[in-house]
């Protein structure tokens, strides 16, 4: 059966400016019943978010989901911190790349996944100014060949 994987419902762009992402893990997320009414409509912010191991189990923090318009008083809290659902195998993996230094557990995109909301996580290490420099010239680099070509032919 292949795998049904819908657009992103949000996506931290900013990421791979600000990161090297070097691997990526797919999780699932614990929601409440307004949390993933607001999800579908599209209105999460993956900005300034991350993950971290705490007691064993693997939490995001930061993640903003703007609280159901349609929601009475028990809506949720947009910026709370929501647990993550891994293996246990996993888990200790992340915990260990995550305590070296210059790494970071970063959510990179959320969709919905066989009727399941994910959460990509990506492994990052982050970027140097001038490594950020160097990528920006790069691309800069990479247009002006392709529009010197498209010219010319």
């Amino acid at each position: 059966m292949p795998k049904v994987q819908s657009k992103p419902l949000a996506q931290n762009r900013k990421a791979s400016h600000d990161y090297t992402i070097e691997d990526t893990v797919e999780a699932g997320i614990v929601l409440q019943g307004t949390e993933i009414k607001s999800i579908r409509r599209g209105s999460a912010n993956l900005k300034d978010s991350y993950a971290r191991v705490y007691n064993g189990e693997m939490y995001v923090y930061n993640m903003h989901i703007a609280p159901y318009e349609e929601g009475n008083r028990f809506n949720h809290d947009p910026l709370r911190t929501r647990k993550l659902l891994l293996k246990r195998k996993q888990i200790d993996k992340l915990f260990g790349i995550s305590r070296e230094k210059g790494y970071a557990l970063i959510p990179l995109k959320l969709y919905i996944k066989h009727g399941y909301c994910k959460v990509l996580l990506g492994i990052a290490r982050g970027k140097r100014d001038y490594d950020k420099r160097h990528v920006l010239k790069e691309k800069q680099a990479k247009r002006d060949v392709e529009r010197a070509l498209k010219q010319r032919y």
